[in-house]
């Protein structure tokens, strides 16, 4: 009996998975609009990969975890196309984020977008001479460092991470850009969380998402 439940729950699995897989598919199929708008499906399939983990990293925080949709083949590029389209029209020479989840989407979206792609890293991470700067969390204080050559003089350069909170570490990347001379045209994020106010602190510079939560 236990054999037969555990191949039936094994069935279920993978009629599970083929449905998940079949609507990666056509969520895939439909282009991201010239706005970067993705389509009901497709944000809906994002937003059900979304894991909400409740009084991480300290209590109080409920922190969003993209690792399911990062784990989705289909999600992962619905991701990557709608940023990147979201984008184009800034004409970005390179994209810069900052460790470590802004690693995981921002060199595809680089790619994507035909520019190169600059880290920042925390202090004492990077090798070569460096810039900092200093920004709030909403959970504390950190730093950023960036090498003092990652960004040529007037290279227009896109902000990018996974998640706009109250926009500390977005600014930091901004004052790192603009600290190397060179030209902030936009910052995008798959994630803002609106009701933590980081698009108004980011001003002037412009700032885009592709999953919006209000509350």
């Amino acid at each position: 009996m236990a054999a037969g439940r555990r191949a039936s729950d094994l069935g279920a699995e993978r009629v599970a998975g083929g449905e998940r897989a079949g609507e990666a598919e056509r969520a895939v199929g439909a282009e991201p609009d010239a706005a970067g708008t993705i389509d009901r499906q497709a944000e809906e399939l994002l937003r059900s990969l979304l894991r909400d983990i409740p009084d991480f990293p300290r209590p109080g925080i409920l922190f969003k975890d993209i690792t399911p949709l990062m784990a989705d083949a289909g999600a992962l590029e619905i991701a990557v196309q709608g940023l990147a389209a979201q984008a184009r029209p800034l004409n970005v020479d390179c994209v810069l984020a900052a460790e470590a989840r802004g690693f995981l989407l921002g060199p595809a979206l680089a790619l994507r977008l035909g520019a190169g792609f600059a880290l920042a890293r925390k202090p004492g991470k990077l090798p070569h001479r460096t810039i900092a700067a200093q920004y709030e969390l909403e959970y504390g204080t950190d730093s950023l460092e960036l090498h003092v050559d990652a960004l040529r003089p007037g290279a227009r350069v896109l902000v990018h991470d996974d998640l706009l909170a109250t926009g500390g570490t977005a600014r930091a990347l901004c004052e790192l850009a603009q600290s190397s001379g060179a030209r902030v045209v936009g910052c995008g994020f798959l994630v803002e969380l609106s009701f933590l106010g980081g698009r108004e602190r980011l001003a002037p510079h412009p700032a885009h998402s592709l999953l919006r939560y209000d509350a």
